[in-house]
């Protein structure tokens, strides 16, 4: 099968990086076609995309037909459930969707002649972190929940295919939106930081916190961790940065990189009292005050990750900041497909 140079495949290219990373692709040149189940993924975020098929990625029929519709010369892989205490409790499910599903797409592409995937990883592969240095890329790999484990066991299985080349992109947490472009995050329940600070901050309908549980408002967990400033520290990238990198990956091997593997980070990581105090700025929200509770058991002081692999090989790093994130974020939320999404999903819910 002749591939075409300019297509490629984004599994997930509804949920909220894949949307941005179609964007992405496309300011670039590229053609982004967009598969996904719209399990958890809304219709509106493939508006971007040069082309939409609804369907399942262990649905090897479906991903062939996709395949000989478009020739896509490669992949970039997003569609999974992320969830960390949902995959605890409901461990099948993810090692099902994550883990199994992931191998049918990956071994359908290969047959197809797709010989270039970027996969969209996460750093939970590492396991319980209790140093204070940035994560490297050499660091053991030892999950503690399924969704890390399911992850890494999707990476293992890329890399065992022969004749495929990949790139797997691991990194902590992402936040904003690119609201210009009508995209953002719309996840119920939602379990981010920062939109749980924003939420409340922008005076977002009162059904849309009840739903999301924001009405016990934002609280700081532990102020004597031993950080710069006694709060825990952590990565966040902004979901326009993340989208860059896969971009920066997928052209790395469409030019011949090698497997390899990436961390992504922001260097230095942002503290909770600085994300307090960047929502309390840049929302004009100097009422803003959240409680203070204790330490929760288990909570790692830092976590970052060591992003100078990626910088060196292949030229990213993050532009936007925590202030942007916020600001980008709240002019998301502000819109009526946002909050038309949440209700939605809340009475799908509830009935």
């Amino acid at each position: 099968m002749q591939l075409d140079p300019s297509v490629v495949l984004v599994s997930g290219g509804a949920g909220y990086i894949g949307s941005h990373a179609v964007h992405v692709l496309k300011t670039a040149g590229f053609t982004p076609v967009v598969i996904d189940s719209l399990v958890n993924g809304n219709l509106w975020a493939t508006r971007g995309a040069s082309a939409f098929r609804k369907g399942d990625i262990g649905d090897a029929g479906f991903v062939r037909t996709v395949c000989d519709e478009f020739r896509p010369v490669a992949a970039l892989h997003f569609a999974a459930f992320i969830e960390v205490g949902e995959s605890v409790k409901a461990p099948e499910k993810y090692f099902m969707n994550n883990r199994e599903k992931a191998r049918v797409f990956f071994d359908t592409l290969a047959g197809k002649g797709v010989r270039n995937v970027v996969f969209s990883s996460t750093a939970a592969v590492y396991g319980e972190v209790t140093e204070s240095a940035p994560i490297r890329e050499d660091r053991p790999t030892r999950p503690v929940n399924p969704y890390g484990q399911s992850k890494l066991d999707a990476e293992t299985h890329l890399r065992s295919i022969t004749g495929v080349n990949s790139v797997a992109l691991r990194y902590f947490n992402v936040a904003g939106a690119e609201p210009d472009a009508g995209l953002g995050e719309a996840h119920f329940p939602e379990t981010h930081l920062i939109p749980r600070i924003v939420l409340p901050l922008i005076d977002a309908p009162e059904a849309v916190q009840s739903a999301l549980g924001l009405a016990t408002g934002f609280k700081i967990f532990g102020t004597d961790y031993p950080t710069r400033d006694g709060t825990a520290v952590r990565d966040y990238i902004h979901v326009m940065d993340l989208a860059d990198a896969h971009v920066r990956a997928l052209r790395y091997l469409l030019e011949g990189g090698k497997t390899d593997v990436f961390n992504l980070g922001s260097g230095a990581g942002y503290s909770v009292k600085e994300i307090v105090e960047a929502a309390r700025t840049t929302l004009k929200r100097s009422d803003f005050k959240p409680g203070v509770e204790l330490r929760r058991e288990g909570d790692p002081a830092t976590l970052i990750a060591d992003s100078t692999k990626a910088r060196d090989i292949l030229s990213w790093r993050p532009e936007r900041g925590v202030e942007h994130m916020i600001d980008s974020a709240a002019a998301w939320h502000r819109s009526p497909t946002y909050t038309d999404t949440i209700l939605k999903k809340a009475t799908i819910a509830s009935s």
